[in-house]
């Protein structure tokens, strides 16, 4: 296979290691748009979160809890990103969370602030993506 985080967890490539398990392993990214951006991923190669078995998603956001208190003492609130899928920009089809340190006058703003043009929604087009969202 031919995906850089699945050579990252075979050492074919060597990075940053932050922590490892038999099941995740957490590190710096290699681009990081803050200091202290840092990566998480299972060692088992699924492209999307729906796609990981039960017992993996939790021990991926097990990792996930573990690493966030440490990217948080850097400055104080970590953005956690995931990008589940191509057209939502994940550009390696890999699963993995992005854990960004952020602070008060960093250039990023919040979510809302990615999308340019908002969506405006009738009652009936709620109601539509209700029904086919819900679950219970």
């Amino acid at each position: 296979m031919d995906c850089i985080f699945c050579k990252i967890v075979t050492k074919e490539i060597p990075t940053k290691i932050l922590y490892e398990d038999d099941d995740t392993v957490s590190f710096l990214d290699a681009f990081p748009v803050a200091k202290g951006h840092t990566l998480v991923i299972p060692k088992t190669h699924h492209a999307k979160i729906q796609d990981l078995p039960f017992d993996v998603n939790q021990k991926l956001f097990d990792t996930i809890h573990k690493m966030t208190s440490k990217v948080d003492s850097l400055e104080g609130s970590t953005l956690i990103a995931i990008h589940n899928g191509k057209e939502s920009g994940q550009e390696i089809p890999h699963v993995h969370v992005h854990l960004i340190p952020r602070s008060n006058d960093d250039s990023a703003g919040p979510v809302h602030s990615m999308f340019k043009d908002k969506v405006e929604l009738s009652e009936s087009e709620i109601d539509s993506i209700y029904n086919k969202l819900k679950i219970i």
